[in-house]
């Protein structure tokens, strides 16, 4: 089977037949916060960490946007954020990216069979008719008991029910159950995961997993804005939850129900691979898994994705394909979600659209520690990038401010470099990354006229900086 796997995967023109099957796991606001990525020791996922020792894993792999819609409508269309304009949560990206560009609909026209539950899109905006069979009544999860739901807006309560009564326990049974059919055609099984988005509402049992008293809180300096640009700030927020959540007390009772929904989520994860062994399509059946974006807890004393900085940017990505990845790999490269598209294309043998932003990545599958020299490119809102590589992030905001980071030397990011005279070298490189367009915010109305605003406003800092850019 792997050896005939093996090379139907080397030919553009191989049969459908002898096409792979794909298993494309998405999950919501998982930051690096996993076992294997080392990032904090307190998470428990045994499971995303089994399936890591599989194939391929990535430890510098970065989303397009590190918001929800834009993260997946550029993914699955292949199109970054600021090539289509899909900025923000309000951006109904069916508008500016036809069914023709999808990657549901590249795998339809290749024979596929496509079905999917639970988060692959934005929940606010789905289109059927890219799907052969999609589940329609995922459900709800039940309400915490009491009022203790949280602080402000970041909401954690343990669950009194059973892991059946849940939302993605039902999304990750379909999933099961499609395994477990024959399937006379290769399929694209798309399955995602809400958890760990809030409410961190899940079972007492995983809450129970991480002890409140043995909680520990994240790398934190209490000066870490002093050297961020004023647009930096903005995007903080300090004053906000980071603000609340101090106030209250309960940055720790936080922390626990993150990695709480982080437990949860690993054991759909367990549920879901387990029947993919057990199916008839183990040894044909691709395996993806990534996270939409990162997220902070308090990190440069902000909360939730919106920014440009590490925590909110880097996600797991893993990839197990048979006959092409080895079990144990690492990869240290740094790549983007944009390479996700353009590599299944790659190892099923279709065609890759023309369209397509970014590069397949088979080669690093192949040789974990083959060269790779694309820096893995974020958006956040129109005219506002950060350039990430091996050794550096270098964030542009549209104002013209600018951070920029040493990783090997400073992995969480305290000291902002972008001034000093000796790295406007290293910075003049990294622009090279920025993208050559910035597509206008697609609306609603009032995002269209701040963009526009925003964009006056970079003109005129730009114009007024000329001279001092090296």
């Amino acid at each position: 089977m792997i050896a005939s796997l093996t090379l139907a995967l080397t030919l553009l023109g191989a049969t459908v037949e002898e096409r792979p099957n794909v298993l494309f796991i998405a999950v919501d606001d998982l930051n690096h916060w996993v076992g294997y990525l080392g990032r904090n020791r307190q998470t428990i996922t045994p499971n995303i960490d089994k399936l890591a020792g599989r194939g391929v894993r990535f430890t510098r792999s970065y989303c397009a946007a590190p918001v929800c819609n834009p993260s997946r409508a550029a993914l699955m269309s292949g199109l970054r954020p600021s090539t289509t304009g899909v900025y923000e949560n309000n951006n109904d990206w069916r508008t500016a990216i036809p069914p023709e560009k999808t990657l549901t609909t590249a795998f339809r026209e290749a024979g596929y069979v496509v079905r999917g539950a639970g988060k692959i899109y934005h929940e606010a905006y789905r289109r059927p008719s890219e799907w052969d069979d999609y589940l329609q009544n995922e459900g709800a999860d039940p309400k915490p008991r009491g009022d203790n739901t949280g602080v402000g807006g970041i909401q954690f309560a343990p669950l009194d029910c059973r892991d059946e009564e849940t939302r993605d326990y039902r999304i990750v049974q379909y999933g099961i159950d499609q395994l477990a059919k024959e399937q006379p055609k290769p399929f694209f099984l798309a399955i995602g995961l809400h958890k760990p988005h809030m409410p961190w509402n899940v079972p007492r049992k995983y809450y129970d997993m991480h002890p409140l008293d043995a909680i520990k809180l994240p790398p934190y300096k209490e000066d870490d804005l002093a050297d961020v640009p004023p647009a930096g700030v903005r995007m903080a927020g300090p004053q906000g939850d980071h603000r609340d959540i101090l106030q209250s007390g309960r940055w720790k009772d936080a922390i626990q129900g993150y990695l709480a929904a982080i437990s949860y989520c690993d054991a759909n994860i367990g549920r879901l691979i387990e029947a993919l062994d057990k199916s008839a399509h183990r040894d044909n059946t691709i395996i993806v898994f990534w996270g939409d974006h990162g997220w902070h807890l308090g990190e440069k004393h902000h909360w939730r994705k919106f920014a440009l900085w590490e925590e909110a940017t880097r996600a797991p990505l893993i990839w197990v394909a048979p006959g092409v990845t080895r079990a144990g790999g690492s990869c240290e490269r740094t790549v983007d979600f944009m390479t996700i598209f353009p590599t299944l294309m790659d190892l099923c043998g279709i065609a890759k659209p023309a369209h397509l932003e970014g590069e397949s990545i088979r080669d690093l599958l192949e040789r974990p520690d083959a060269d790779w020299k694309t820096p893995a490119l974020t958006t956040y809102r129109f005219q506002n990038h950060a350039v990430r590589t091996e050794d550096w992030r270098y964030i542009r905001y549209a104002n013209g401010d600018e951070e920029l980071y040493d990783e090997k030397a400073d992995p969480f990011e305290w000291t902002n470099l972008a001034g000093d005279p000796k790295h406007q070298a290293t910075k003049k490189e990294l622009r090279k990354a920025l993208p050559a367009q910035d597509h206008e915010d697609i609306g609603p109305a009032e995002g269209r006229a701040a963009a526009k605003k925003q964009a006056k406003k970079q003109a005129a800092a730009n114009k007024k900086k000329g001279d001092r850019e090296p």
